[in-house]
């Protein structure tokens, strides 16, 4: 691969981020078929190709964000309600440890801060929140889900798969937020988008062009350096 070709695949890598702020501007359908047709060029094992995934624009994008955002308003107020959502595998740890616990800490105020929420203001907190299920204002939602009889293998295989979609976007002038908020919420997701039982909801991805204008677009997470990470062995 030649240095050109090299440094434009690395700068689409590093330019993603996770955007919580969209504009209007509609996705074209072809423009979506593109990126999924790119992305599904993942491997998998034996190559059984396990994802699918749910695009949601519209009026079906209206009652999905319109049905979710109100279940969680109803947990926001009735919070002994949450065994009627529960995730049917766990993204997050039950019991948070180091240095994990303070990564999580540093992201999450980094953004409260830029926003000015304080620590205490639940209100503005919730607020927040909700945005995750108002998909960011993003006009296409999209949802990705294996076949339940799958093991853990067809997870990473779908995890690869959803980056490429990211990346495909982003090299197309797009944006993404891959979020998995929505997952508690599959019952009324299921429902609306005619989903089969065998199924369950991996992640959802926020799709749409950024909007530039909103702060919140300027938070970009850290990363730590290679050494923290990797150990190499001759």
């Amino acid at each position: 691969m030649h240095q050109e070709q090299r440094d434009l695949v690395d700068q689409v890598i590093t330019s993603r981020h996770s955007v919580r702020a969209f504009s209007s501007t509609p996705v074209e359908t072809q423009l979506i078929k593109d990126i999924l047709t790119v992305a599904s060029r993942a491997p998998s094992g034996n190559n059984i190709q396990p994802w699918k995934v749910y695009v949601v624009t519209g009026q079906k994008r209206e009652e999905l964000i319109h049905q979710v955002c109100q279940a969680q308003i109803e947990l926001f107020n009735h919070p002994e309600l949450a065994h009627n959502y529960q995730e049917t595998f766990k993204y997050y740890p039950e019991q948070w440890t180091s240095p994990f616990i303070e990564r999580r800490r540093e992201n999450g105020w980094g953004l409260y801060g830029l926003l000015n929420i304080q620590k205490g203001e639940q209100k503005k907190m919730q607020m927040q929140h909700l945005r995750n299920y108002q998909l960011f204002d993003a006009p296409v939602g999209l949802f990705f889900t294996l076949n339940k009889t799958l093991a853990t293998g067809s997870k990473m295989d779908i995890s690869m798969m959803i980056q490429n979609v990211m990346i495909a976007a982003k090299a197309r002038g797009l944006d993404t937020c891959p979020q998995a908020a929505w997952n508690p919420f599959y019952p009324i997701i299921f429902d609306i988008l005619n989903i089969p039982d065998d199924e369950e909801l991996v992640c959802a991805i926020a799709l749409g062009y950024a909007d530039l204008t909103q702060i919140v677009n300027s938070f970009h997470t850290s990363r730590v350096p290679v050494e923290d990470f990797a150990l190499f062995y001759e």
